[in-house]
C-alpha cells in the first residue's frame, strides 16, 4: 500500500500536518504516511525513542486479546474503535483465523483509513467485516451503524487500543465507555490500551507535548487509576492491568515493558 498521490486525496486529507494514524504507521513499518508523518515521527523517536517499541507491543496485545476472546472466551463478535490503517494481523484476521464466522466492525473516521480500510479489510467467507466511518466521541452513531452487522443481543468485544488518549477531558473518556459498555450485554468484554507517564514513561512527556504542537489529534497520558476507572464494575481476566506488552506474553518471550496500559475486562 502507499498513500495517494496529494491531487487525488481526500478533501479532509491534511499532508502538511503529522496525524495519528500515519505516523503509527511509520512506527510499524508501514508505507501510508507523507513526509510530514516522518519527520514527526522522527523528532517524538528522538525524545522518547522506546515509542517504536510501544507500537509495536500495542499491536501484539490485538493479537492476543483477540485470540482469548475469539478462542478460550468464545467471543465472535467485535467492534474496533479506532482502528488505524490497516497493518498484518488485523482484528478480523486473528479472530476469524480462530473462528472464521467471527464478525467485526471497524470504526475510524481518517478519510485515508477509510479508502485503506473499505479495499483491504475483507471478510472471511462465513464471517463478516464492515467499516464505518464515525467518531469515537459519538457512540451512539457508532452503535446504531454497528447494529447492521453485529447482534448487541450477544456479548460482543468492545476494543479501544490507542484511542481514549485522544479524548483529552477524563469524564468525557469515560461517558464513552459507559454508553458503548451500556449497550452490550452480559458477558461482553472491554479491551483497553492507553499511554502512560509511568511503567517508565515519564520521559514521553516533552515528546506528548511536543506532538500536541505540531501534529493532530492532541494527546494525553493517564494513571493507573485513571485507567482502571475506565473498567469499573467488571471482571479483569488475568494478569489484570500491566504493560501492554506484558498482557499474556509467551513465558520466555522477553517482552520489554513498556508505557502502555493495557487490560481485558468482562462485563458481568
Amino acid at each position: 500500500m502507499s498513500v495517494p498521490r496529494s491531487n487525488s486525496l481526500p478533501a479532509r486529507v491534511r499532508s502538511d500536518v503529522a496525524h495519528n494514524a500515519r505516523v503509527w504507521n511509520y512506527w510499524l513499518g508501514g508505507k501510508d504516511h507523507f513526509p510530514v508523518d516522518r519527520a514527526v515521527g522522527d523528532q517524538v523517536t528522538g525524545m522518547y525513542p522506546s515509542i517504536g517499541e510501544v507500537a509495536r507491543a500495542d499491536r501484539a496485545f490485538l493479537g492476543r486479546a483477540v485470540r482469548y476472546l475469539a478462542g478460550d472466551a468464545g467471543i465472535g463478535q467485535f467492534l474496533d474503535i479506532g482502528t488505524g490503517l490497516p497493518t498484518a494481523e488485523n482484528t478480523h484476521e486473528v479472530a476469524q483465523h480462530t473462528a472464521p464466522d467471527a464478525r467485526v466492525v471497524y470504526v475510524d473516521n481518517d478519510p485515508i483509513v477509510l479508502a485503506h480500510a473499505r479495499s483491504l479489510l475483507t471478510s472471511s467467507a462465513e464471517g463478516a467485516t464492515e467499516y464505518i466511518d464515525a467518531d469515537a466521541r459519538h457512540p451512539e452513531e457508532i452503535l446504531r451503524a454497528a447494529r447492521s452487522t453485529l447482534d448487541l443481543e450477544r456479548p460482543v468485544a468492545v476494543m479501544l487500543l490507542g484511542i481514549l488518549n485522544f479524548v483529552l477531558d477524563t469524564d468525557e473518556a469515560l461517558r464513552i465507555v459507559r454508553q458503548l459498555m451500556d449497550a452490550v450485554p452480559s458477558g461482553s468484554y472491554l479491551v483497553l490500551t492507553h499511554p502512560t507517564l509511568e511503567l517508565g514513561g515519564a520521559g514521553n512527556e516533552a515528546a506528548m507535548r511536543f506532538w500536541n504542537e505540531n501534529a493532530t489529534p492532541p494527546i494525553t497520558a493517564r494513571s493507573r487509576f485513571e485507567f482502571a476507572a475506565f473498567l469499573s464494575g467488571m471482571d479483569l481476566v488475568e494478569p489484570g492491568i500491566v504493560s501492554c506488552a506484558r498482557w499474556r506474553s509467551a513465558p520466555g518471550s522477553g517482552a520489554v515493558e513498556v508505557a502502555q496500559f493495557g487490560a481485558v475486562a468482562r462485563k458481568r
